[in-house]
């Protein structure tokens, strides 16, 4: 079935060669005035609803560019933000020297943010604003979509829940990769669809840079070529006899995305025990689990579930919405499945590729309601389960419960040039404190990390190198010192690394404590 750019009930007459009554197979019956007439009404209507389909992707895109960016500027950054400020504020050869030794799989997105952030500056807001426009994009490749597979009210269910789904904002609003995995993987499978209409090499290019993208972002979202492979070797079965044509067309396009993808790939390998070391194997209670923050909402996430499967109940969606659940569905038990082989790949947003075809299959369920206002109800019923979601994803500390803009504010009011500064250190270093106060101070306070022996940029790294022996590193010259630690306890070198807290507690005192959310700022003197 050819699926059609006209919305609702024209759609349905043009596909099934319905039409006025004095119609024959859709055309105007000869000699009939009437159905002259009728047709060239029909016409009209047919040609105003594609003229206006034509910018459904447009709103849809700038609505889901609204969403995101509404509240993006207060949300405190959180520390795999930080890693990304980090290494996009380096300088190009700086920058690569990074990737060599760490975090390879993310160069590109940081290749991206360095450019932007070398024009635009690096404020919260100017820093996510990629990421913002990224998801916009995937908002007008869910609405292509949906309108292909399915009509025009799918597409335009689809482009209202799309920007409604609490995960649009958290990642539209989230100075890392995944909107752009999303943006890609969400290009691939629509100009995988348009491919298969009419497999040409001019058709299979752009799918397959599409594909290449989508691993540039994220090594793991190219499991969309599972069912990507299916759909493929499904479709060649429409063919009398079948033939090996489009697969095979399909398959020189994968083999062209993914060859500049094994370099990545072999790095991210060697890199892979760092990065993502602190996962493990997932049980079946996972899955539950990943399905229920997938959106960001518990809610919204079981809402979207009961919507996306209701196409499948309908003769006349039943193949589209199989095809685009073999999209949505199987990754995820895909990469469950890997994660029991040996490194864990299984986290929700690892997996937000998927997201975009659980909406256009949730909008062709409820556009297939009948009354045509059940679906609308369902919509609006839908998008209100999230919007306590959206309401706390724009708090300050949605994100982070250390209060970094607090924490640097102090400093800021007390510092005096010469000043040291001492983030805990250790396993603790992990948790990024110190670049989340350092994004906060202004530029003209700059106070020495005084346990730092190497800068994280002088070693090619997102950490410093720490002293081996802490008292040898605290400089006579430095007078005072910000200490940094996480709070809960009156310890102001709460979780220090023993030999730290030791040479501070003989050559220092503390003057003053000032608690900042999650973190405690503490003024110690040195005493002698």
């Amino acid at each position: 079935m050819k699926p059609s750019l006209l919305p609702g009930d024209a759609a349905e007459e043009h596909r099934h060669g319905g039409g006025p009554p004095d119609t024959v197979a859709g055309r105007p019956a000869p000699g009939t005035g009437r159905g002259q007439g009728a047709a060239a009404a029909a016409l009209g209507t047919a040609a105003r609803a594609l003229g206006a389909a034509r910018f459904d992707p447009l709103w849809a895109a700038l609505l889901t560019l609204a969403v995101a960016r509404t509240g993006s500027g207060g949300v405190q950054l959180w520390r795999d933000e930080l890693a990304s400020w980090s290494a996009a504020r380096r300088g190009p050869g700086e920058l690569l020297a990074l990737l060599g030794n760490v975090d390879a799989v993310s160069g590109a997105y940081y290749l991206v943010l360095h450019g932007w952030i070398s024009l635009f500056g690096d404020s919260p807001a100017v820093l996510r604003m990629p990421s913002a426009l990224a998801m916009a994009g995937t908002a007008a490749f869910v609405v292509l979509t949906a309108r292909d597979l399915f009509d025009r009210r799918t597409a335009l269910f689809a482009g209202v829940l799309f920007a409604a789904i609490p995960a649009v904002t958290r990642f539209g609003q989230e100075a890392r990769a995944y909107a752009f995995v999303m943006l890609a993987a969400a290009a691939a499978t629509w100009l995988l669809m348009r491919a298969l209409r009419r497999p040409t090499a001019a058709r299979w290019l752009p799918y397959a840079v599409a594909v290449t993208c989508t691993g540039l972002f994220h090594i793991v979202s190219l499991l969309v070529l599972l069912p990507h492979t299916l759909i493929v070797l499904g479709r060649r079965q429409d063919s009398r006899p079948p033939s090996w044509r489009l697969p095979a067309g399909y398959a020189l396009a994968v083999l062209a995305a993914l060859l500049p993808l094994v370099p990545l790939i072999l790095v991210g390998r060697r890199q892979v025990g760092r990065q993502i070391n602190w996962l493990h194997a997932p049980d079946f209670g996972a899955l539950a689990g990943l399905w229920s923050s997938l959106s960001c909402s518990p809610l919204v996430s079981f809402a979207l579930l009961a919507a996306a499967v209701l196409p499948l109940a309908w003769p006349r969606g039943r193949r589209p919405a199989a095809e685009l659940a073999l999209v949505a569905a199987l990754p995820i038990p895909a990469v469950w499945v890997i994660s029991q082989t040996g490194t864990s790949y299984f986290l929700d947003r690892y997996l937000l590729f998927t997201l975009p075809a659980w909406v256009v299959l949730a909008a062709a369920g409820l556009g297939a309601l009948r009354p045509r206002a059940a679906g609308v109800a369902g919509l609006v019923l839908l998008v209100a389960a999230g919007a306590n979601d959206q309401r706390l994803l724009r708090t300050e500390h949605a994100k982070n419960a250390a209060d970094g803009r607090r924490a640097a504010a102090v400093i800021a009011a007390g510092y005096e040039p010469g000043d040291g500064f001492a983030p805990a250190g250790g396993g603790e270093r992990l948790y990024m404190f110190g670049p989340l106060v350092e994004y906060y101070l202004p530029g003209d306070v700059n106070p020495k990390d005084v346990f730092a022996e190497r800068s994280a940029v002088a070693r090619h790294d997102l950490f410093p190198a720490e002293c081996a022996r802490p008292a040898a590193c605290l400089d006579d010259a430095t007078r005072r010192i910000w200490v940094v630690a996480r709070s809960g306890t009156p310890n102001p070198y709460n979780n220090f690394p023993p030999d730290q807290e030791e040479a501070l507690r003989g050559h220092f005192r503390p003057v003053a404590t000032t608690k900042a959310g999650e973190l405690q700022v503490t003024l110690v003197e040195r005493t002698g």
